[in-house]
Formats: C-alpha cells, sequence, structure tokens
C-alpha cells in the first residue's frame, strides 16, 4: 500500500515510522534516557501527531462542505458565457464541488447566480415581464424597419421639392440600408463589454435624433447622410435584441418569443408603404419622418422605462461589486472581469470575421447570396409596384400602399408555419439515444428522416428543408 491511498491518520503514523522519530530528543534534565524511556517519549510523540493529523482533516473537510455550498449558491443557468439548461446546471454542481486540497481558490470566489431564488438572473422574470419585453424590443425593431420602406412613399413630393431624379432619390434607400449593415459590427461587440441596455438606449436615441434632420432636410444631399446615420444606429435592433430575447427564454421555451421578434424585421418593410401611401397622399412628405420620430420617441422612453440589462456577465459584474462593497473581500470577481480582452481589438476583429466567413466557408457565402437575392427582390418591389399599379391601373399612393398586404400576409403565414415545422418534424428516439437520451431544443428542427438516414448523425444542412420549401 502507497501512502498516497492511506488516511491522513496513518499517512501520518507512517510517516513517524519512516523517519525513526528522529527529533524526538534523547536528552532530558542533561541526562541521557534510558531505552525504556526513549520508547515512552517516541510513543507519546506519535499519539501526539495522530491527534493533531485527526483534528487537521476534520477542519479541512468542514472547509471543503462549506466551500461546496457556497460555490453552488453562486451558480446559475449561465456564466456568463455559454447557457445551461436545469440537467446541464445539477451536473455543473456536482462537479463543482471540491475534494480535500483541490480547492480553487478563484472558482471558490467566482461570482454566479444564486439559481431560481435570485432576482438578477433575468431568466427568473415574470413571464408578464418578460412578453413585454420582447413586444417592446420587436416593436422597436418594427419601426427601424418600417423606416426603410416608408421612404419610397415619398419619391414623388421629395423629386419635385428638390429637383431630383427617381435614381437620385433612390439613393436615401439604398444608404439607409448600408447603415443597417455596418453597425452590427461594432453594435454587438460592445453590447459584450456594456451590456444590451447601454447600447439600446444610445443607438435608439441617435436613432430618435437622426430622424429629426430627415424630416427638416431642405437638400438630398443631407437626406442621403442623416439617412446612413440612421440606419447605423437603428442596426442594434437588428442584431443586440435577439440576444436579449435569448437571455429571458430558456431552449424549450424559446421559439415562440423568438418567432415574434424574427418577425419583426420582415413585416416592417410591408408595414412602411402601406402607412406611407395614406400620409403622401393626404399630408406634406415631411410628415412621414414626423410619424416616425413619434413612433421613435414612444419606443425609446418605453425601452428607457421597462427594457432592463439582460445580458448575464454584466450583471454579474455589478453583483460582484455589490459582494465587494458588502463584505470588503476584493477577492469576489465575476467571470467578465478576468478577460483580457481589448475593446478596441473586439471591435477591429468584429469588422473582420464576417469576410472570412464570407469569402472562406462556402455554405456562409451561399447562405448569404440566398438572403441576398431575397431582400433584393423584396425591395425592387417598392419601385416596381408604384409603377405597374399607379400607371397601368391608375392607383393612387394609399391603394398602392395597400398592394403591399399581399407580402405583409405572405411573410405572417410563413413565420406562422415555424411551429408547426417544430411540431412535425420532433427529434425522434433514435436521434435521443445518440444524444444520450436528452434531445437538444435545437434538433427539434431537423427532419427525423434525414438524421436516421445518416445513422442518427445531424447536420447543418438538414435544417435546409423549410428554407427551401
Amino acid at each position: 500500500m502507497s501512502t498516497d491511498d492511506l488516511s491522513p491518520v496513518d499517512s501520518t503514523t507512517s510517516q513517524l515510522k519512516k523517519e525513526d522519530y528522529e527529533d524526538v530528543s534523547i536528552l532530558r534534565n542533561g541526562r541521557r534516557l534510558g531505552q525504556e524511556e526513549v520508547e515512552e517519549e517516541r510513543s507519546a510523540r506519535s499519539i501526539e501527531a495522530v491527534g493533531k493529523a485527526q483534528s487537521e482533516h476534520h477542519l479541512q473537510a468542514q472547509r471543503t462542505h462549506s466551500t461546496a455550498r457556497s460555490t453552488r449558491s453562486h451558480h446559475s443557468y449561465t456564466d456568463g458565457y455559454t447557457h445551461f439548461g436545469h440537467e446541464d446546471e445539477e451536473k455543473r454542481d456536482r462537479s463543482a464541488v471540491p475534494a480535500g486540497d483541490d480547492v480553487d481558490p478563484e472558482k471558490q470566489y467566482e461570482v454566479q447566480f444564486d439559481g431560481d431564488a435570485d432576482p438578477l438572473s433575468p431568466r427568473n422574470k415574470s413571464t408578464f415581464r418578460k412578453w413585454l419585453i420582447v413586444i417592446i424590443i420587436s416593436a422597436s425593431s418594427l419601426c427601424v424597419t418600417c423606416a426603410s420602406a416608408l421612404y419610397t412613399s415619398t419619391y414623388q413630393q421629395m423629386e419635385k421639392e428638390f429637383h431630383i431624379s427617381r435614381e437620385v432619390a433612390t439613393l436615401g434607400l439604398t444608404t439607409y440600408v448600408v447603415g443597417l449593415g455596418c453597425g452590427p459590427m461594432f453594435l454587438s461587440p460592445l453590447s459584450e463589454f456594456y451590456g444590451r441596455r447601454i447600447v439600446y438606449i444610445c443607438a435608439f436615441g441617435m436613432y430618435f435624433i437622426w430622424l429629426i434632420p430627415c424630416a427638416v432636410a431642405q437638400n438630398i444631399q443631407t437626406m442621403l447622410v442623416v439617412r446612413f446615420l440612421d440606419g447605423l444606429a437603428g442596426s442594434a435592433f437588428l442584431s443586440v435584441a435577439g440576444g436579449t430575447v435569448g437571455d429571458m427564454f430558456p431552449k424549450e421555451k424559446l421559439s415562440a418569443p423568438m418567432m415574434i421578434y424574427t418577425a419583426s424585421p420582415f413585416v416592417g418593410p410591408e408595414v412602411g408603404p402601406l402607412i406611407g401611401g395614406f400620409i403622401n397622399q393626404f399630408a406634406n412628405w415631411r410628415w412621414s419622418f414626423w410619424v416616425l420620430v413619434i413612433w421613435a420617441g414612444v419606443q425609446w422612453v418605453l425601452i428607457l422605462i421597462f427594457v432592463p440589462e439582460t445580458y448575464a456577465p454584466v450583471l454579474l459584474r455589478r453583483k460582484a461589486v455589490q459582494l465587494r462593497k458588502e463584505t470588503g473581500d476584493e477577492r469576489w470577481q465575476a467571470p467578465i472581469e478576468k478577460m483580457n480582452k481589448s475593446v478596441a481589438k473586439t471591435v477591429l476583429w468584429s469588422c473582420i470575421r464576417p469576410f472570412q466567413l464570407l469569402f472562406f466557408e462556402q455554405m456562409v457565402l451561399n447562405l448569404c447570396l440566398l438572403s441576398a437575392i431575397l431582400l433584393g427582390i423584396l425591395y425592387l418591389f417598392f419601385g416596381a409596384f408604384a409603377v405597374v399599379f399607379e400607371n397601368n391601373h391608375h392607383f393612387n399612393q394609399w391603394q398602392t400602399g395597400l398592394t403591399f398586404l399581399g407580402i405583409f400576409v405572405g411573410m405572417v403565414i410563413g413565420v406562422s408555419c415555424d411551429p408547426i415545422w417544430r411540431r412535425n418534424c420532433r427529434t425522434s428516439p433514435l436521434l435521443m439515444g445518440y444524444n444520450g437520451g436528452a434531445a437538444h431544443a435545437d434538433d427539434k428542427a431537423v427532419d427525423v428522416r434525414l438524421v436516421r438516414n445518416n445513422n442518427g448523425v445531424s447536420e447543418p444542412e438538414f435544417r435546409l428543408p423549410p428554407t427551401i420549401l
């Protein structure tokens, strides 16, 4: 039996025998001890060492139990970077219990949520509060995308006032869409450092402000520049807002709220011409932007009042600051505080990485081309509908706006089919067996037959059937 296999008490005794009690003095009051007295002295020293080892072992066991309880009390469904379900949380709790001297000081003072009892956790909010937040950010996203298409209803009056051609007027739509595409590259990484709420307030506040120059512009140059800035600021709700929905709902409940949020950017371009047709038929074109200013102002106030921070790393950082203030112990830290990432470098890589994926990943390139074609066709309708229905069928502006209801209904039906697809393509027992008996939420969107024919292995391409349909 090795020394490592012994208990702390046995190990101490073995060590005493091994050293042959070299530290035992053989002199007492200047007199050399006899053999029996030496044995008695050695025996007393051995009993004392064993008692000390037992005391230390008991103290270490108490510390281990206390550390494990403390570690579990700060665990949650997310560590700030990865989301966990209930089963994952239980596994993480069991693996976090330290044994003996293997206590990691950094993990011991790493701040986490207190599970279902922590009011700071975004997943512990009431269902009503969660859905209120989803509706507000979805309406904000709708406002942003609606502004892109509502602009097309102002062409006729704007061409006469600014003395420009239709091609030049269309540039205002182009610059806005370019802004929508550029904004996420730096707004998304900024939200990872400073949180989602501050990005919403600042970005949507700038979106609200840049709508005012659109309403009072005296030339096309001003319109083109502020339209780009408006799209740049409004893009936060096309990139960051989806993370808010994911922060609040677990995987098994994410489908419905994500469906509502995902539908808003696609419904906006159809609502824009519908609203703009009535405004420009009976009022000056500038009222198209004043209506957007009012709408954006209301949304900004709702965001300010009702949309809290939901990004877990930022919330844990706030909790760590509070713990350090209450306990005076500077060892309490959140995971985000241990990062050595530079904000500037992260933003730079966020601008580079999309182009790397675009040029070096064929699947990403093909999906981007598909999205570009679909959105290109959609935005072509804004000019084509006016030509077809006003010139050939003699529709006025509000009647032309109503023609976009067909696309609107099609979008709503398409989004509504997502739950039906998920219900008809649930994960089969075969796939559950390959996943260790527990299917992931993402697998529910996979065609079971494709997985079965591929020996139970799911591939990303298996999610293409609903796209093709």
